[in-house]
């Protein structure tokens, strides 16, 4: 929503320093239409990627992150959406419920993690090892099941194989399940910490109602 708003918002400002440089070319000027307009557009981009930097560098100092940082997780994020993208192209070379079943809840559990880090790139750190690691074992896995389950071939050797697989795939759904805890750890504490001020609050303020409802007894 953030990136969204400040999207507009350097646009909304580039607009009329573009519009203002036109007007002044063409009128204020003796420079032609088609070089003011050439020249205003590139005033309008440049406008808006400045206000894009000053932008980024306001959220990286909110964020209190290094470029380099930022850099690193959002080339993270891209590499992490293409692996996502890689699972759900499997679904229709799975074969069993059970498989179809476990690829649709990593391919789940892996959009939210996915989708809380580019919310907050800070969360990163909570959860490096799904995109070092636990993301990659079920791009993998799935994909030698699904190329296992797809072969003429069904003797034992393979079927103890493809359960096996199976097997390493619910292990891997719940550590991604756990990624997700991970990630969701900082905002469940700090929702308990709320709640807990709110009840200290609360309670604090209540014998003070108890007693302005004992005075308005006294007075019957």
């Amino acid at each position: 929503m953030k990136r969204i708003k400040q999207f507009f918002t350097r646009h909304f400002i580039s607009a009329p320093i573009g519009f203002g440089s036109w007007l002044y070319f063409t009128l204020g000027t003796s420079m032609g239409f088609f070089t003011a307009t050439g020249l205003v557009i590139g005033i309008y981009f440049g406008s808006a990627l400045t206000i894009k930097q000053i932008q980024l560098t306001s959220n990286l100092k909110e964020l209190g992150m290094s470029r380099s940082e930022y850099k690193h997780i959002k080339s993270q994020l891209t590499s992490a959406k293409m692996k996502i993208k890689r699972l759900n192209s499997l679904y229709g070379q799975v074969r069993s419920v059970q498989a179809f079943k476990q690829l649709h809840e990593m391919n789940s559990l892996s959009r939210r993690i996915l989708g809380i880090v580019r919310t907050n790139p800070q969360k990163f750190y909570h959860v490096e090892k799904f995109f070092y690691a636990h993301l990659d074992s079920a791009v993998e896995l799935t994909s030698k099941y699904a190329l296992l389950v797809n072969q003429p071939l069904k003797d034992q050797e393979i079927r103890i194989a493809l359960q096996d697989t199976r097997e390493t795939l619910g292990d891997v759904n719940k550590q991604l399940e756990r990624d997700l805890r991970s990630a969701l750890a900082p905002d469940i504490q700090q929702l308990q910490l709320e709640i807990d001020f709110v009840d200290v609050i609360m309670n604090k303020d209540k014998p003070l109602l108890e007693m302005k409802g004992d005075l308005t007894d006294d007075r019957k």
